[in-house]
């Protein structure tokens, strides 16, 4: 499938409205489909995979800003440290240590989302409630000289039931508001949740960044 133009020249309208940013899913997806919607006016664009990412950074515009969304190893940032815009899924602090290190071998501050844990699932990556406000009132955001945190993330369960992802999405907008108050430079400002499936109930919550891909792109090719 094509890049959905009608989709996402409607979709970009509806969230400029609202202040809410894109972040346009393509991994998996050709450089010719990233190119398309680049040239439509799309910048923000979301990679799970190390490799593919690093591939893609090379062949693209040089303006365009790479969001990692993927869980990312330790062993795996050096790879995407010169160049990435924004990690997402920050679940551990042993992976903020990382990228601070390797953010400050390159001479840069990498801006990151904290991933908080929502969903029902089990397979979900992230900080629990406990552990983030344990973090954010230990001091230890000082540590971090390299690494600027924007704000949280956090994917809801795979699941129908408004109620249980509404129940979801306010808890982490819970979390945002309270961890904002480990803040005084106004920089911890993004609160990342909601995907093709549920964005507009995500938005409605409080969301200020969404990641959506198969609305834009359609289906994703794993076969390759």
């Amino acid at each position: 499938m094509a890049v959905n133009i009608e989709f996402y020249q409607s979709v970009s309208k509806e969230l400029a409205e609202n202040n809410v940013q894109l972040i346009a899913v393509s991994k998996t997806k050709p450089n010719e489909d990233l190119q398309a919607l680049y040239d439509l006016g799309q910048r923000a664009f979301g990679e799970n995979y190390v490799q593919e990412l690093v591939d893609k950074e090379v062949s693209l515009p040089k303006d365009i800003q790479w969001h990692f969304i993927g869980h990312l190893q330790s062993n795996k940032v050096k790879y995407i440290a010169p160049f990435v815009y924004m990690i997402h899924g920050v679940d551990s602090e042993k992976l903020l240590q990382e990228i601070n290190k390797q953010a400050l071998k390159q001479n840069r501050i990498i801006d990151c989302l904290l991933q908080v844990h929502i969903a029902s699932e089990e397979t979900k990556f992230g900080f629990d409630g406990p552990a983030l406000h344990e973090f954010f009132t230990s001091g230890r955001l000082g540590d971090y000289s390299n690494v600027r945190i924007r704000g949280l993330m956090g994917m809801a369960s795979f699941s129908e039931d408004q109620a249980l992802l509404t129940k979801e999405f306010s808890t982490l907008k819970t979390y945002f508001e309270n961890a904002s108050n480990a803040f005084t430079n106004g920089q911890f400002d993004t609160l990342s949740m909601g995907m093709s499936a549920d964005y507009k109930l995500a938005i409605s919550l409080g969301s200020n960044m969404v990641r959506i891909g198969s609305l834009l792109f359609g289906a994703r090719n794993y076969a390759k």
